[in-house]
């Protein structure tokens, strides 16, 4: 064509063939890509990629309203991820990734999509139905979550798979496009990861909002833990014998400076989920023995201080030594140092490093309390190989122990327990001084909650040590003059 053209019309009309021919097959292109169905070729993986999933979800809905069918998307997502992980290697936590994706793409029909998610997760798009309300939903994510939770064998190990489930209808959705459909699952699907484990929620409109302002929060998180805005407030520990003091607990609090006080159930996450749970057990940590050297320079003598650690914390193998250098460095003996663990910790990790951890703090003399006992089913075992010595009982055993025979009968089969195994013990969640009484005639050694005091912040700790130690003097005057 290029000689032709230039043979016969010179360099004019070989310019012109050379501008307008691609053009022409450009236009031509372009017009059977848009005819073209949305490539659903699977990725590396075997399931369609993110953006092929947005894409046949926006081919289905642009014919919703044309053909009077619709759609629906599910996300779902692991529960307790980074546990799952830490227990079984990340190589096994791909195999289950993967034998779960083939589940679901067995559980489903023909024109049904799944796709794996960046955050380890899947989503499912329905091929268009004639008809699908909240309760085929419902029944569906249910299906679904059947489909996945059978026990996987990986190598020689048993892996058992939790998932929450969150979906959105498309009538339901911001707009009837793939993305925001997809948005809105994943909403639902975060909402339920936190009402999990196994939960299933349905997108809301609010989700959305509380999703944005979650990330907004993540995104100021560093800078709060810089700033100072994330500190520790203290909630006391009274002994139930003498009536003093036995020490403080060290709560993480966020004093934003727009939204005032976030409660800790909102950022928390959020914390671990950024990678910022070391910086946030820093700063706690400097705050609790700062808060110990002030209350010894006030002249009052508190025994010990109590900080929470995370099982990412806990694997740190560093932690023991940073725990002493940190003591070292505020001239503070272990022993006035307790560190709090989660008894799901215990009851799940099989984690060599936290063990070894724990044995290395409590060979350092620091103590060792198991936290929110009784909701996490550890074992006698676990509470040796962890040296533990204090056991907390949670709150949800402790309420109603005044009124609630039944209760009462749990507390005292615990205490009674720790008793044998020589486990000091701490009552959580004391609000009445029904429950106060109760638990110390029940042989607890000590008691914490609202109805004692509730967290403060370190400058209103003196305030408050003072009333009490005053309260505490004209008790006892007036228990000596009755004697007398």
């Amino acid at each position: 064509m290029s000689v032709a053209a230039f043979w016969f019309g010179g360099e004019l009309a070989l310019l012109t063939l050379a501008i307008v021919v691609p053009v022409a097959f450009a236009l031509i292109g372009l017009r059977k890509m848009g005819s073209r169905p949305p490539d659903t070729t699977p990725g590396y993986d075997g399931f369609a990629t993110e953006a092929q999933f947005v894409a046949n979800l926006d081919q289905v809905l642009a014919g919703v309203a044309t053909h009077g069918r619709t759609t629906a998307c599910f996300v779902l997502m692991f529960d307790e991820l980074d546990m799952l992980v830490d227990r079984h290697g990340r190589l096994a936590f791909d195999r289950v990734m993967m034998r779960t994706g083939e589940r679901l793409g067995l559980s489903l029909r023909e024109g049904d999509v799944v796709a794996r998610l960046s955050g380890h997760g899947f989503a499912v798009s329905l091929g268009p139905v004639r008809r699908f309300d909240l309760e085929a939903a419902v029944q569906m994510a249910a299906r679904l979550q059947s489909a996945v939770s059978v026990p996987l064998a990986v190598d020689d190990m048993t892996v058992y798979p939790s998932l929450s489930v969150g979906f959105c209808l498309a009538e339901r959705a911001p707009a009837l496009l793939g993305g925001p459909l997809l948005d809105a699952a994943q909403a639902a699907a975060d909402e339920a990861l936190r009402n999990g484990p196994a939960a299933i929620r349905a997108y809301q409109p609010d989700m959305a909002r509380r999703r944005a302002d979650r990330a907004e929060l993540r995104a100021g998180l560093e800078h709060a833990l810089d700033e100072g805005q994330i500190r520790p407030w203290f909630q006391p520990q009274l002994s139930t014998e003498t009536g003093e003091i036995s020490g403080f607990e060290a709560l993480a609090r966020w004093h934003h400076p727009e939204r005032g006080i976030i409660a800790p159930s909102e950022f928390l996450p959020l914390v671990e989920d950024a990678g910022l749970s070391e910086r946030l057990g820093e700063v706690i940590l400097y705050g609790a023995l700062s808060a110990l050297t002030r209350w010894d320079k006030a002249g009052h003598h508190i025994e010990r201080v109590a900080v929470n650690f995370s099982a990412s914390e806990l694997r740190n193998p560093r932690l023991p030594d940073k725990l002493k250098w940190e003591l070292d460095r505020f001239s503070l003996a272990p022993p006035r140092l307790t560190i709090e663990v989660l008894e799901t910790v215990a009851a799940r990790s099989d984690n060599d490093v936290i063990v070894t951890n724990l044995a290395r703090i409590a060979e350092l003399g620091c103590g060792i309390d198991l936290d929110d006992f009784g909701t996490g089913q550890a074992s006698i075992a676990n509470i040796r190989r962890f040296a533990v010595r204090r056991i907390k009982v949670d709150r949800c055993f402790v309420s109603r122990s005044d009124t609630d025979p039944e209760q009462k009968r749990m507390v005292a089969a615990i205490l009674s327990l720790c008793d044998r195994l020589g486990l000091d013990t701490v009552a959580e969640g004391v609000e009445t001084p029904g429950e106060h009484v109760t638990v110390a005639q029940l042989g607890c050694g000590h008691v914490q909650g609202f109805g004692i005091a509730r967290p403060m912040a370190v400058e209103e700790t003196f305030g408050w040590i003072a009333r009490h130690e005053t309260g505490r003097a004209r008790t006892s005057q007036i228990g000596r003059s009755q004697q007398l």
